[in-house]
């Protein structure tokens, strides 16, 4: 037990040792929240003997998952680790084993948005839709949206619609949207694929309507605990609540400062309104900072306490001072970049690595000056948030040889059937499609029978179907690893590439087996091809390597769980950051976590820069409310900006902030209001229409009203 606890703190030693019943910790940033979590799953299996397989642990990224995989690993010297696992990556392991309930099979698929993509490829050539219609982005909002929200029944036509029945409603479709929704669901059927709110979905819908299911897993799921927890969605939350139905023991860590992703379904109330749920909860406050300076954490803690809606706390020190919190008032966007270059050379010049200082910003726009100033500087610099390393072309590819082997998918065939090149191409996959829809077969099931025929002599068609056949029954008891290098060899993918030169992407492969090895290592004997391709499916932009001995440039959102000794935080102006789009105050307040978020990043020195200027509507460029939050003295100004211009950003502010509606759906201006719109200029409030949310206003510059949204950007004409 003293190896367990050793080195925790009062709050740790509390969180650590509460094991029955309903813990809230509030972990704030840089208090070993992943130490607390971590020594708890060590405690319940070495101190108090429970099952590491009765223990689930609850992350929101792939890459965490696995970094806690690893450090229980070495707390407990068992290679069970229990179910450490995102939410959907565990609901892949549940339909793995009930997936019978919905009528599906065990090889279901888990589809990404490439493969969506895909589908919707097909069905806009089959309907003659083009992107001016819907583009494919909007496709996938617009399915996700009546899935869940206004056509709830969707699961139950996918579950017992037939395939004729769902191609039926496809076929009869009027409109643009019931096309791409209906076809959709039918090429989901045709492949049994389940996208990533179908894993929540469909596990959710299993439990509801099979009690018998549901306790044995509650039974199974001794002890739950869930890390982030302020970022959960409803789905999670409905999720989380019928497996702790049992047992009652959930352990839920999270910081309502940090909630930066309501734009994607988080929503902070179900971590602040936990008690009013569970009754008997206890909450832990996890408040010392082993990440940042003193100097950091002042600013942060003053930056955060302007928001209204929050659990307070502050973030209390450990490490001894450092230096200030500097700040920078540039005369524009490129001289901003150039001091920030000079700041950076001179810490590189002092001994630092450059892989230990990072830029964050609110947007991908902002970099442009950063940029630019660094390629001339010949300052070595990587883009954090590209393309995510499992989107690669070549990664793709080769993932879709093995999804052939396992499963022999129409989205993996079309990807791979012709690369490298074997002379099918447009006309001869037409055939191929046509064949398939007329025998109600797959495509690789097509191929075989259209291969002998005249119009595939000549092709590879015939050497394609051994070599996925040899494999497809190869593949039982053989390493994944050993499998995809066999592969890429035999296909001639590899060798393709190094005719084209292509030595990054041939690295990029080499990156892929190493991932598929480390994979197997930590998984055991029991990893399948079937299991390791449900794994991969689940990854996102964070699990993608790193390039060392280069500045980071990122979001402040991909720097979220990361830390640096040096941060610049740039673009600190009204509209940049704070960005332009808040039209609420529950989104200023989120804009100002985003900002702490960032802040907190930093170990041992915090940069804050703006630009002062014009901007493109002529308006002046003020710096951010983020910056004058933070009370005086607490930064250091290197170039401050002008009085007169901190005087008109201060007025502004007011303004502004005065006229944020409470939420979306509030209105801001009474009738007889005078306003202001950027485009339209001044006007009169005539009538507030609730029912719509709009205002019916009367602008001096047109001769009729005009109903403008809640959500526009109007401001008080005074």
């Amino acid at each position: 037990m003293r190896d367990t606890l050793q080195g925790l703190n009062s709050a740790q030693l509390e969180a650590v040792t509460a094991t029955e019943g309903v813990i809230r910790v509030i972990a704030g940033a840089g208090s070993g929240k992943t130490r607390a979590l971590t020594r708890r799953f060590a405690y319940l299996v070495n101190d108090l003997g429970m099952m590491p397989g009765n223990i689930l642990c609850v992350t929101f990224t792939n890459k965490a998952a696995a970094e806690m995989r690893e450090r229980i690993r070495l707390l407990t010297g068992d290679n069970d680790t229990g179910f450490i696992n995102t939410f959907h990556g565990f609901c892949v392991t549940v339909l793995q084993e009930e997936s019978y309930a919905v009528s599906y099979p065990k090889s279901f698929l888990v589809l990404d948005n490439g493969d969506i993509d895909e589908m919707l490829r097909i069905i806009y050539d089959e309907r003659g839709l083009t992107l001016r219609d819907m583009t494919f982005s909007a496709a996938r909002d617009m399915i996700e949206m009546q899935k869940l929200y206004k056509r709830p029944e969707y699961y139950l036509k996918l579950i017992d619609m037939s395939l004729e029945q769902l191609r039926r409603e496809f076929d009869e479709a009027k409109s643009a949207e019931d096309a791409i929704f209906f076809g959709y669901l039918w090429q989901q059927k045709k492949c049994f694929g389940l996208d990533y709110n179908d894993l929540i979905k469909f596990t959710l819908y299993i439990f509801e309507h099979n009690e018998e299911i549901k306790l044995k897993w509650q039974k199974k799921l001794e002890y739950i605990m869930i890390d982030e927890f302020q970022d959960i969605d409803e789905l999670q939350y409905r999720l989380m609540e019928a497996l702790c139905g049992y047992h009652g023991n959930l352990f839920i860590v999270g910081d309502p400062d940090q909630t930066i992703y309501t734009w994607r379904g988080a929503n902070v109330k179900f971590l602040m309104d936990l008690d009013r749920h569970f009754k008997k909860l206890r909450t832990v406050m996890m408040q010392e900072n082993y990440r940042s300076t003193p100097e950091i954490l002042a600013a942060a803690n003053s930056l955060i306490s302007k928001n209204r809606h929050r659990i307070k706390k502050e973030l209390i020190p450990t490490l001894p001072s450092g230096k200030s919190v500097l700040a920078h008032s540039a005369r524009d966007a490129e001289s901003e970049a150039k001091w920030i270059a000079e700041r950076i050379k001179e810490l590189h010049e002092g001994g630092t690595e450059l892989r230990d200082i990072a830029v964050l910003y609110r947007a991908h726009y902002v970099s442009r000056s950063i940029e630019q100033v660094f390629i001339e500087s010949k300052l070595p610099y990587a883009i954090y948030s590209g393309v995510q390393f499992f989107a690669r072309a070549e990664i793709k590819d080769a993932l879709s040889y093995l999804r052939m082997a396992a499963f022999g998918d129409d989205l993996a065939f079309r990807r791979i059937v012709n690369v490298p090149k074997r002379n099918i191409g447009t006309s001869r996959m037409k055939l191929i499609e046509e064949y398939a829809a007329q025998n109600k077969c797959s495509l690789m099931e097509a191929l075989r029978a259209l291969a002998d025929e005249p119009s595939f002599r000549g092709t590879g068609a015939s050497k394609f179907i051994k070599l996925i056949d040899r494999f497809s029954k190869g593949q039982e008891g053989r390493p994944v690893s050993e499998l995809l290098s066999a592969m890429l060899d035999e296909s001639g993918y590899e060798q393709m590439l190094r005719t084209e030169g292509s030595q990054e992407r041939l690295d990029n492969l080499a990156e892929l087996k190493q991932s598929v090895f480390d994979f197997e290592t930590s998984c055991g004997e029991e990893t399948t091809l079937a299991h390791y391709l449900s794994h991969i499916a689940l990854y996102t932009n964070t699990d993608m390597a790193e390039r060392a001995g280069s500045v980071k440039l990122m979001t402040v959102h991909a720097a979220k769980g990361l830390e640096f000794k040096y941060v610049f935080l740039c673009g600190m102006n009204e509209g940049v950051f704070p960005s332009r789009k808040v039209d609420t105050m529950p989104g200023m307040e989120e804009e100002r976590r985003l900002a702490f978020v960032a802040m907190t990043r930093a170990k041992e020195r915090l940069f804050l820069s703006g630009a002062e200027g014009i901007n493109i509507d002529g308006s002046p460029r003020y710096p951010s409310r983020f910056i004058l939050d933070i009370d005086e003295g607490l930064i250091e100004y290197d170039e401050p900006p002008k009085d007169l211009l901190i005087t008109a950003a201060k007025g502004y502010i007011a303004r502004t902030e005065r006229w944020l509606p409470q939420s979306a759906h509030e209105a801001a201006f009474a009738a007889g209001s005078r306003v202001r719109s950027a485009v339209l200029g001044e006007g009169t409030v005539l009538e507030i229409d609730e029912g719509r949310k709009a205002y019916l206003i009367a602008f001096d510059s047109l001769p009729t009203p005009r109903s403008i949204s809640f959500r526009a950007r109007i401001e008080p004409a005074d």
